[in-house]
């Protein structure tokens, strides 16, 4: 495990453009985990639940905390000295108080145990905006979405840097140009 390993994630509203810009800086060679939710919804699908987080909210959370905190702690074990996450640990609970679903402290507790170093935030982007059959939430949802996000990163205290609208590689290109570390 490296000691002074960046561990950056990429936050913001669905269909904002992270995963797109993470998958740029996987092509630039850069150590990025995906986004954990997909595969939740993936697994819950095989088991007959067509939509787990409508269906049990607090117990899709569960399984998206545990798999962030297994990206985090697979993170602290490669040799990397920068690392990028779609979607963070504060995340799961920023859902649930959208949704005003009660959750137990443990998603506040881990969400304080596990930092990130940077935080960058996706803006809802209406031209680039799209649905499918894991994301389901219209504009209007994916913004409100969005604010309950950066409620919950700043109320941990994060500094969060907003990724101005561009190409694909505009945005990861800011992202790198924004690092104080090596890549």
């Amino acid at each position: 495990m490296l000691k002074n390993q960046q561990k950056i994630v990429l936050i913001g509203g669905p269909s904002s453009g992270k995963t797109s810009v993470l998958n740029a800086l996987k092509e630039k060679g850069l150590c990025c985990f995906d986004e954990v939710s997909r595969e939740v919804i993936l697994k819950a699908r095989e088991k007959g639940i067509d939509q787990l987080f409508l269906k049990d909210p607090l117990l899709f959370s569960k399984m998206l905390l545990e798999g962030r905190e297994q990206q985090y702690l697979e993170a602290q074990q490669t040799k990397e000295n920068v690392v990028f996450f779609d979607r963070g640990i504060p995340d799961v609970f920023a859902y649930l108080n959208y949704f005003k679903t009660e959750f137990p402290d443990v998603f506040i507790e881990k969400s304080k145990r596990y930092k990130y170093d940077y935080v960058f935030h996706f803006s809802p982007w209406k031209e680039i905006h799209t649905t499918d059959n894991e994301r389901y939430e219209n504009f209007k949802e994916a913004t409100s979405i969005d604010a309950f996000l950066i409620d919950a990163y700043k109320s941990l205290g994060y500094k969060i840097t907003t990724i101005p609208f561009g190409s694909i590689n505009e945005r990861a290109n800011f992202i790198i140009n924004s690092l104080a570390c090596d890549l």
